[in-house]
């Protein structure tokens, strides 16, 4: 079974984050320049929240003139939902499916060591499949021995 730990192996060791202090304005520019839907809150090595593109674009439409002004710590989340590097893809799947949310935040030892998006885990799902489609065509036309 593939785990939130595998998942991370094939991803960029890149991570990115943000202050809590950081204005809205700054966030909005981290999330465009690096192709990311959602930063990490981290304040003094700790996960503290998390801000997304939702959160952002919800400010815009009830206050565009405050975005250049308001902080990441005054929309971000901060109830969040967490993933274990040794939690199964299907479950974070299902987590993140429930909870209607895209990004998972993964922490180890109380340390933030990557995050998980539901492209993340479409694609690894999609890679499983693919191969195991072929195998089971290989082993069909008796590529294997029996």
């Amino acid at each position: 079974m593939l785990t939130i730990k595998d998942l991370l192996a094939q991803k960029s060791k890149k991570l990115i984050t943000i202050q809590p202090d950081a204005s809205i304005f700054d966030a909005a520019q981290v999330l465009v320049a690096n192709s990311i839907g959602a930063l990490p809150v981290v304040e003094n090595e700790k996960l503290v929240g998390i801000i997304s593109e939702r959160d952002i674009l919800r400010l815009c439409v009830r206050r565009l003139d405050y975005m250049k002004e308001a902080s990441v710590k005054e929309i971000m989340t901060t109830e969040l939902i967490i993933g274990l590097p040794s939690d199964d893809i299907e479950y974070v799947e299902g987590i993140i499916t429930t909870n209607k949310i895209r990004h998972i935040p993964v922490i180890e030892n109380d340390k933030l060591i990557g995050i998980v998006s539901i492209g993340d885990v479409v694609k690894s799902q999609l890679q499983e499949a693919h191969y195991e489609n072929h195998y089971l065509k290989d082993y069909i036309m008796g590529k294997y021995p029996a």
